[in-house]
């Protein structure tokens, strides 16, 4: 005779941090927020209808990377959010190695309006 063990049957529970008490709804998410992002995209358009010229990418990555150093002066151990920040960082100089090539005055104005090296 064979004995069925029931699956233990685990709760779920969100994810509190002890420390400072936030719940999983209270922490931001990694994207930006959508009326942020509208801002960016009216700021460094080129025409009405432009959301995805290399300005506006390297404008909007640049905030992303901002906003994960922020992150990582309270959280220096997320080593994962990290491996994200170096992908961003490197997917917005390919950016600008494109702009640069391309037209050299755009990337003047770019570079000189987010205040980036280089």
């Amino acid at each position: 005779m064979s004995r069925l063990i029931a699956p233990v049957m685990r709760q779920c529970y969100p994810y509190r941090d002890t420390k400072s008490g936030l719940e999983d709804q209270e922490y931001t998410k990694a994207v930006l927020a959508p009326a942020k992002k509208t801002d960016i995209i009216a700021k460094f358009r080129t025409h009405d209808s432009d959301t995805g010229s290399p300005e506006v990418q390297i404008a909007i990555l640049s905030e992303r990377i901002g906003e994960l150093t922020d992150h990582f002066k309270t959280h220096k151990k997320d080593h994962g959010s990290r491996r994200g920040l170096l992908m961003l960082v490197s997917k917005r100089r390919r950016l600008l190695d494109y702009l640069k090539k391309c037209d050299a005055d755009r990337y003047r104005d770019v570079i000189g309006k987010l205040g980036i090296r280089k």
